[in-house]
């Protein structure tokens, strides 16, 4: 036998190059711009007027919405960037006021970190706003701020505000565009999808991109209406453009089932569509649609036939178009924030990741207050980014802040040795403030590594400590890991275990449901409405357990090795539901209706499946009769998905 050599025992593990490789994504060139001006102005500012602590504390507030800055449409920049900023000029009040008051200031900001981390479970804008709340009050809490107490918030707030005013400067010439944007590129997808339905290989991945383009057009779409008063015709059309979108996604899995290729003239009519959705044209032109052969292309040519008539029309009713609404508009503002609140106060998950936080903010206080550490606050700071709920896996996150801050480190020596202090940090700060947006989508460790030094030379505007900033920042980082790791990781069960067994569950049981409503027989006008908004909710779910199977694989063994054991299961579920989808489909084509006895055989081993994946992490003993099915039943390849995935899970 040949010996193993020693370079693979040296090579990195997993899901440490999981964790570290970059991803790729376009270079964002006006938001680069943006970080680079708003972080560089306020400085230059301060310096002119012979006040640099005060220019580089309305930098470091724009650094924040530097950070937030993230949503494409103009109307979400408000909510993304300005909403942040108010939370985040609380908790630097709040720091401020017990700032070298001892333990009170350590029960405060650990009560802080509570609210923070218990709100940061809403949503996305919640979840920034909590980030900013407890790094506020954690540097208000760790430094001394100049001038009055109400300066620094003033001027942080500022900071951020110029941010969002230069990111709405474009807004009145192009106003909607992201918008379209967002609804063409979910166009483009599906064509990719219709000319992938005959290829297995490459499909799955096709169909979940399909799920998250569409799911990031109808958040831009439904978020902008929901802050638009009256019914606004722009948004009508765009809202009835992925309504008309919707049927030929669905049709999508009846062609693959066929499992004969589309004529490539079919995903080429729907790219022409999207290039007149992109530039707001009603004229896409003529489709020259060959005639459909079988059930599955004339599924297909019917939906895109019906979407060309959309977009090629100058008037859409508005009355009809949201009536045709299958997701329905969202609550207003004010129904929201009170069904927040209370989601927050009765979530256990909520109570959990906020006693968690409140535990490792309160030891890193502790621990500060006992034990001399220079610019202690940036223990918690680190804390804070590594425990955020919605970043990802904690224990990653923990060695990706480690990496990306030593690299960082690195970069900010060289900046704080050779860059005398005053006019040469403007030029510089510009620069290294570019760096973030760029670095960003690539992973958390490029946007510590961008984020870093930047911090670094802003404090070294404050305290004017140079170079030797450097190695406390770097025992800070790997301490507020340590914490992290150790109180926010390793003491919670739940840290060792992946939801991807659950998640799957839910899905298969809403699958069940599904099938009852799609199939069953029932009167109320409703029904096609509630179809809609649940088939897209379980695409939706498809699309969450797929991320949170990518999360569980940056794990350390064993939570890494379990959760990839889940794969099969995964993609078994994923054509549990498109060939439920599929089903749909042919009868709308003519297919015969399943009798009331077919639909309650198929629901019920979906149920037995789902109840097997809850059971356990190996999946035993479900049951699904198959003797007495109908063979010719349009739900047979329903029933033939649910014994495939019975068979991956319980193994002979």
């Amino acid at each position: 036998m040949r010996p193993e050599s020693p370079a693979r025992h040296l090579a990195p593990p997993d899901w440490l190059v999981r964790s570290l490789r970059p991803h790729p994504a376009p270079i964002p060139w006006a938001a680069v711009a943006r970080a680079g001006l708003a972080l560089s102005l306020p400085l230059a500012i301060g310096l002119a007027a012979g006040q640099p602590a005060y220019g580089a504390l309305a930098s470091m507030g724009a650094l924040s919405g530097v950070i937030g800055d993230t949503a494409d449409a103009y109307r979400m920049r408000i909510l993304n960037i300005a909403v942040p900023q108010l939370f985040g000029a609380v908790g630097v009040t709040v720091g401020a006021l017990v700032y070298g008051h001892g333990w009170v200031a350590v029960a405060t900001v650990t009560g802080v970190a509570l609210v923070s981390g218990m709100i940061s479970t809403i949503g996305a804008v919640a979840s920034v706003s909590g980030l900013l709340l407890l790094l506020n009050c954690v540097i208000g809490a760790g430094l001394p701020l100049p001038g009055e107490w109400w300066l620094a918030p003033l001027l942080m707030t500022g900071g951020g505000l110029l941010v969002l005013a230069l990111a709405l400067l474009a807004w009145p010439l192009r106003s909607g565009v992201p918008e379209r944007a967002a609804v063409a590129a979910t166009y483009r997808s599906v064509a990719n999808l219709l000319a992938s339905a005959a290829d297995p290989e490459n499909y799955a991945e096709t169909r979940y991109a399909v799920t998250q383009s569409f799911n990031q057009a109808y958040d831009l779409v439904l978020a902008r209406r929901a802050l638009a008063h009256g019914r606004n015709p722009e948004l009508v059309r765009l809202i009835a453009l992925l309504n008309a979108l919707t049927p030929i996604a669905e049709s999508a899995p009846a062609a693959h089932q066929h499992g004969v290729p589309l004529p490539a003239a079919v995903p080429d009519a729907v790219r022409r569509l999207a290039d007149a959705v992109d530039t707001g044209s009603t004229d896409a032109g003529p489709l020259d649609l060959p005639a459909p052969e079988g059930p599955a292309a004339r599924a297909v040519d019917h939906a895109v036939r019906h979407a060309a008539d959309l977009v090629n029309s100058k008037n859409t009713d508005p009355h009809r178009a949201l009536d045709a609404d299958r997701l329905g508009r969202p609550a207003a503002l004010r129904v929201r924030a009170v069904r927040a609140a209370r989601r927050v106060v009765l979530s256990g998950s909520s109570w959990r990741y906020g006693l968690r936080l409140a535990l490792c903010i309160g030891i890193a206080q502790v621990l500060v207050s006992t034990v001399p550490v220079p610019r202690s606050y940036w223990v918690a700071l680190t804390i804070t980014f590594v425990l955020k709920p919605d970043f990802g896996s904690v224990f990653s996150r923990a060695v990706q802040r480690a990496l990306g801050t030593a690299v960082g480190l690195v970069l900010a020596t060289v900046v704080l040795a050779e860059v005398p202090l005053g006019w040469w940090d403007v030029p510089v700060l510009m620069a290294l403030a570019a760096l973030i947006p760029a670095l960003t989508p690539r992973g958390y460790s490029y946007q510590t590594a961008a984020i870093t030094p930047a911090i670094l030379l802003l404090s070294d505007t404050l305290n004017h400590q140079g170079i030797g900033l450097v190695l406390p920042r770097l025992l800070d980082s790997l301490m507020g890991c340590a914490i992290a790791l150790v109180a926010g990781y390793v003491l919670w069960p739940e840290s060792w275990h992946t939801r991807i067994g659950d998640r799957l569950a839910d899905a298969v049981a809403d699958t069940a449901t599904y099938v009852e409503r799609a199939f069953g027989a029932s009167a109320d006008p409703d029904v096609p409405a509630a179809r809609a908004r649940m088939r897209r909710r379980l695409y939706r779910d498809l699309s969450v357990i797929r991320s949170e199977f990518q999360r569980a694989l940056t794990e350390p063994p064993p939570t890494g090795r379990r959760a990839a054991a889940w794969w099969p299961l995964v993609v078994a579920v994923e054509r549990i539901v498109d060939a439920t989808t599929a089903a749909r489909i042919r009868v709308k084509q003519g297919a015969p209706v399943p009798g009331a006895a077919e639909v309650a055989q198929a629901a019920g081993q979906l149920r037995e499946l789902a109840q097997g994946l809850r059971a356990s992490d190996v999946l035993k003993g479900v049951r699904a009769d198959f003797s007495e099915a109908d063979r010719s039943g349009v739900l047979e390849p329903v029933r033939q998905e649910v014994a495939a995935a019975r068979a991956i899970a319980s193994p002979h």
